[in-house]
């Protein structure tokens, strides 16, 4: 008997003001599109039911989850989880331009080693060491039989890594587009069942740049 998980990064949000400066990420809200997503996985998720909804407990994850489960009578409290917060980038204002490009998108070639730092903030390892035991605990708990997680793009990869892999492997190429969806199943071991899928662009046909290029070319203008 397999227990499953809905794993979902938040949906579309600006990392940019309308002046176009960088925003603090903790503050970083849903764009109209990316509200119009967290509706549509709302509708596609509407016959599952779920025991335990988390999340990281940052803005973004929370009006997203709150917009999915809207109108549902039977919907857990969302629950946030600190742990499972976004991969801490440093300060933009500390890296000089021709270093923004390696410092941003560096962890997202390929496996990369845990020493590798997000913008100069937190490294992969130190990402590890907060997001596995925080599965573990959920996996721990018998309660449940169907938890839907609305997490990160970084703290997905290093979940879907480690349940791919079973160490402590960042795959740091694995796409997490904004309001993707991904399924895996626990039971005597893992079994992946999706991974980024994209109700609102099945196929992907809107380009092929990663969403971290894409925020890689808002930021170099905004930095400049």
């Amino acid at each position: 008997m397999r227990r499953r998980i809905y794993l979902l990064r938040h949906a579309e949000v600006s990392y940019l003001d309308k002046g176009n400066r960088p925003v603090r990420s903790d503050r970083a809200a849903l764009t109209p599109a990316g509200e119009a997503q967290a509706d549509r996985l709302g509708k596609l998720l509407l016959k599952v039911r779920f025991d335990r909804v988390i999340t990281s407990g940052l803005l973004r994850t929370l009006d997203t989850a709150r917009r999915l489960l809207e109108g549902r009578a039977d919907a857990p409290d969302v629950e946030s989880w600190p742990d499972f917060a976004e991969l801490r980038g440093g300060k933009l204002r500390d890296l000089a331009p021709s270093a923004l490009e390696e410092a941003l998108l560096g962890a997202f070639r390929g496996a990369v080693p845990e020493s590798t730092r997000f913008l100069g903030g937190e490294s992969i390892g130190e990402l590890f060491d907060r997001v596995l035991p925080a599965l573990q605990r959920l996996i721990g708990d018998p309660g449940w039989d169907c938890a839907l997680l609305v997490l990160h793009g970084a703290v997905n990869r290093a979940l879907i890594s480690w349940v791919l892999t079973g160490t402590r492997t960042f795959l740091g190429h694995i796409e997490q587009s904004p309001g993707c969806l991904n399924i895996l199943d626990l039971g005597e071991g893992w079994v992946v069942r999706a991974v980024n899928f994209r109700p609102e662009d099945p196929l992907f046909l809107d380009g092929r740049e990663t969403t971290m290029e894409k925020l890689h070319a808002e930021l170099r203008g905004a930095v400049r």
